[in-house]
């Protein structure tokens, strides 16, 4: 008599716990090889545990509901003593205590996971596989019954199951190829990754640092809004069919930044720099609009200095002008600083929804999402709108949820109504 310490198998990558849902065995039933002993839980799935040897249970590793590690026992069988999974997996568990988190090694072959077939015994003239590798393998009792009828290696046939399971047809398919491993298992089991390490430094460095500073530091608070541009884009499209040649062509940027000119007069502590150390809320009567820009070096804010002192056509011309300096790795620091509130845009990528991180020391930042065309209800009838989401991020320690929507309310009535702008 000697015994066999089946440890809890890795069933998926990163697992490192797994509950069992429901034990199919009691201590002292007596259990055949591959006979289905309890059913485990991971993060994905329920997986089917059989047993993979035959054998006396001993002792189960805990009662239905508990979580265990991967790698400590599950359950403990007493095996004849001629049983040749249990003398070549377990020779030394008469001796040496089981303890959790025990690593695996080729002693042990738990059954969902390590199909082993006795090879000693195997004629090599009918023997369509390689020798045993140890790999584990997820796979149904059928498939391995069928597996052992047929003298074939589960360990090398591969799965194209959830976590590269075996199921029947990859059986059929083994077959059919007279045991040669076809090219998707020769995908599956090959490994082609490779890693780069990449120095974070300059700009890239910066980015980096100002964008966690922003997010430890700050409690934002996003607000999403549509709005429907449908007017607005009309008049875009009637100003740039009348534009002189030396006047910029208009985009949706320089309303809306125009737009907030007249807003943040009514919401100063939305154009303002909050000092946290001195406790200190600095507003601006002067409204300076950052321009988030993506260039080859990685994410710039540009800024239009003033904005409440330029006209539509200014306004346009001024953002093309510090944008496209600072694209060409031309802008210097007074362009890109000093900014009261900055305006994000993925231009046509835009998305539905973004949860825009605030350029601190601001207070508040607003995106721009994609424009598109939408069915909407407007007195009982369904027309099409070309609509477009706000998204707009603020710092909570200054500006209150019912203020923030309040602001974005606003800028949502101009923007559809776009003659307010002007007057």
């Amino acid at each position: 008599m000697s015994h066999y310490s089946f440890k809890l198998p890795d069933l998926g990558e990163g697992i490192v716990v797994s509950e069992v849902v429901e034990w199919h065995v009691a201590v002292g039933d007596q259990v055949d090889e591959d006979q289905h002993i309890c059913d485990v839980m991971t993060d994905k799935a329920v997986v089917e545990v059989t047993s993979p040897v035959t054998g006396t249970v001993e002792k189960l590793a805990c009662d239905a509901g508990i979580e265990i590690p991967v790698g400590s026992e599950l359950i403990l069988f007493a095996t004849a003593a001629n049983n040749s999974a249990a003398n070549d997996s377990s020779a030394a568990d008469d001796t040496e205590p089981t303890t959790p988190f025990t690593k695996p090694t080729t002693v042990d072959k738990p059954a969902a996971d390590v199909a082993a077939v006795n090879t000693a015994s195997q004629s090599p003239d009918n023997v369509l596989t390689t020798p045993v590798t140890n790999r584990l393998v997820l796979t149904s009792p059928s498939v391995r019954k069928r597996a052992r009828t047929e003298n074939i290696d589960l360990s090398i046939v591969a799965g194209s199951g959830a976590s590269g399971r075996i199921n029947n047809s990859d059986l059929e398919a083994f077959i059919a190829a007279g045991g040669a491993q076809v090219s998707l298992a020769a995908t599956k089991l090959s490994s082609t990754n490779t890693t780069t390490e990449v120095k974070i430094s300059g700009l890239r460095r910066i980015i980096a640092q100002k964008m966690l500073q922003a997010t430890n530091n700050i409690p934002h608070y996003a607000y999403i809004e549509e709005v429907d541009l449908t007017a607005l884009e009309a008049l875009r499209k009637h100003l740039n069919d009348n534009r002189k040649p030396e006047q910029q062509k208009l985009t949706l940027l320089p309303f809306i930044m125009q737009a907030l000119v007249k807003v943040v007069a009514d919401f100063p502590h939305c154009n303002a720099h909050y000092n946290a150390e001195r406790e200190i809320l600095t507003q601006h009567s002067a409204v300076h609009v950052g321009i988030a820009t993506m260039t080859q070096q990685g994410l710039m804010v540009p800024v239009v200095k003033d904005t409440q002192s330029l006209d539509i056509w200014g306004t346009a011309a001024q953002m093309a002008q510090v944008t496209e300096l600072t694209r060409a790795g031309k802008a210097n620091s007074a362009q890109l600083g000093g900014s009261t509130i900055t305006i994000t845009s993925l231009g046509v990528i835009g998305g539905i929804a973004t949860t825009p991180i605030i350029n601190a020391p601001e207070t508040t930042i607003v995106g721009i999402n994609k424009m598109q065309q939408r069915p909407v209800v407007i007195d009982g009838q369904i027309v099409i709108r070309k609509m477009m989401n706000l998204s707009s991020s603020f710092d909570h320690r200054i500006v209150d949820g019912y203020d923030g929507a309040l602001m974005i309310q606003a800028l949502k009535s101009l923007l559809e109504n776009p003659g307010a702008i002007f007057v």
